[in-house]
């Protein structure tokens, strides 16, 4: 993958050059191009097998793109160096729309874990850390809490202290509400509310359009592995200038 070394100190947080995403004959991303600056929040929405996923997982090196180029905060993703990789991952933080917990440790320690190992935090600075934490998403009373006691949205509040644990410059959110009960998925979407005004940079899988309408500085519409048309949410959602973009939400509930 064809990569820059330097991006400039005035480079945007997120950069996507002429991405394309193969598996086999089937082409998944075909050419996505897309910047995203610090601070923006920035939601996926499209039909399932539109690449929106695929896409996320190529951020952060989860699966390895045939063409292109990506850059997170200055770090370029450069095939086959897994140094590169391994920084790149040091600035992006992923959430999926399974929990990933582990489940022989602690609420606490599930949060303490990676800085520990990755970044070799000192055990009473990730403690500290782990605890402020899961107060900013709520779970201040559950550090020493198993993750089978809690709810399955609880759970997905951990998830998300434990991503941020990692202190990314970028949050990618794979459909994190998919796995939930309607009734718990409010409860996740206003954690991502306020990380939103606190002002993290983040990139949203989502099928919750109210939440995207009310968050998104932009909204990306994936279409046949392309980004079909972006731009802000009363645009996408008010005016689609396509009739792809306007037939996926005529069938959407209303609202």
């Amino acid at each position: 993958m064809p990569v820059d070394t330097e991006l400039g100190a005035a480079a945007p947080m997120v950069v996507i050059r002429g991405l394309h995403k193969a598996y086999g004959a089937h082409a998944v991303l075909r050419g996505i191009d897309l910047e995203i600056a610090a601070g923006e929040v920035v939601c996926i929405i499209g039909q399932s097998g539109s690449g929106k996923s695929t896409l996320l997982r190529c951020l952060n090196g989860l699966e390895t793109a045939e063409t292109g180029h990506i850059a997170v905060d200055g770090v370029a993703l450069k095939t086959g160096d897994d140094e590169a990789l391994r920084r790149l991952r040091r600035h992006v933080g992923m959430i999926f729309q399974g929990f990933h917990l582990f489940p022989h440790l602690s609420v606490g320690r599930n949060v303490m874990l990676a800085p520990t190992l990755v970044r070799q935090t000192a055990r009473g600075e990730a403690e500290a850390a782990a605890r402020a934490l899961l107060a900013r998403v709520g779970l201040a009373d559950r550090f020493d809490a198993w993750p089978d006691q809690l709810s399955g949205g609880q759970q997905q509040r951990v998830a998300i202290a434990r991503a941020l644990a990692m202190q990314p410059a970028v949050l990618l959110c794979d459909e994190i509400t998919s796995a939930l009960d309607p009734e718990l998925v409010g409860e996740v979407l206003r954690t991502v509310e306020d990380l939103a005004r606190d002002g993290m940079t983040l990139l949203l899988v989502t099928h919750e359009m109210a939440f995207a309408r009310r968050v998104s500085s932009r909204v990306v519409f994936m279409h046949a592995g392309r980004a079909h048309e972006v731009g802000p949410p009363a645009q996408i959602f008010g005016a689609p200038r396509t009739p792809e973009l306007r037939q996926f939400l005529s069938t959407l509930d209303p609202g």
